[in-house]
Parts: structure tokens; C-alpha cells; sequence
């Protein structure tokens, strides 16, 4: 039984930052593709971060320099370092893990969080 559990959204100025982490459990994050998902009201989920099982990471071209996904693979836990935020980043945000641990970069991920609010303005 999969189980991603985040943390760490609030209400945030424009350009101030924020740490999203998820804990994971039933998902190793050293072997699975991990990232976060975000979806605003009204609109699509969409993919801004993964990360491969051996460190490789991508992002959305609209987090690209701001945002940083990284994980810890002896707490197995996954991280999401927002700088610089903007009122376009306000969404729910969710962690997600996925089989197999390349080609992480995915439109649809098996399991997702229940996910933590994110707000600038």
C-alpha cells in the first residue's frame, strides 16, 4: 500500500519561497520515479519536477531555476524547493510516485498524494 503524505504548503508573498516535503511509505524513493504535480482551479494537474532513481531531474519550463526537487533515499522522503514564487504558482500541490526509476518526465503518475496548498499573492 503506497502512501504519500505532504507537508509544508502556506500562504506566501510574491517572491518568497517555501520547502514542500513528502514522506513516503510502501515507495522507495532510491528505485521509483518521484515528483510533484500541481493543479490550480480550473485547470489540468501538470508535472513541474521528477526525479529519476539515480538523481537526474527535469522540470516545467515555468519552475525552470526557481524550483528544486530533490529527495533523501535513507529517510525516504521527497523534497520541493520553491524560490522566487509567483501568484501563477498558487495550486494544490501533490508528491507522486511512479514504477520503474528512468524516463521519469510522465503526464500521469500511479500514486499521488492527497497533496498541500500553495498560495502567493
Amino acid at each position: 500500500h503506497v502512501q504519500l503524505v505532504e507537508s509544508g504548503g502556506a500562504s506566501v508573498q510574491v517572491g518568497g519561497s517555501l520547502r514542500l516535503s513528502c514522506a513516503a511509505s510502501g515507495a522507495t524513493v532510491s528505485t521509483n520515479c518521484m515528483a510533484w504535480f500541481r493543479q490550480a482551479p480550473g485547470m489540468e494537474r501538470e508535472g513541474v519536477a521528477y526525479i529519476d532513481r539515480d538523481g537526474p531531474t527535469t522540470y516545467a519550463d515555468s519552475v525552470k531555476g526557481r524550483f528544486t526537487i530533490s529527495k533523501d533515499n535513507a529517510k525516504n522522503t521527497l523534497s520541493l524547493q520553491m524560490n522566487s514564487l509567483k501568484p501563477e504558482d498558487t495550486a494544490m500541490y501533490y508528491c507522486a510516485a511512479d514504477y520503474g526509476g528512468r524516463w521519469c518526465r510522465r503526464p500521469t503518475y500511479n500514486f499521488l498524494g492527497r497533496g498541500t496548498q500553495v498560495t502567493v499573492s
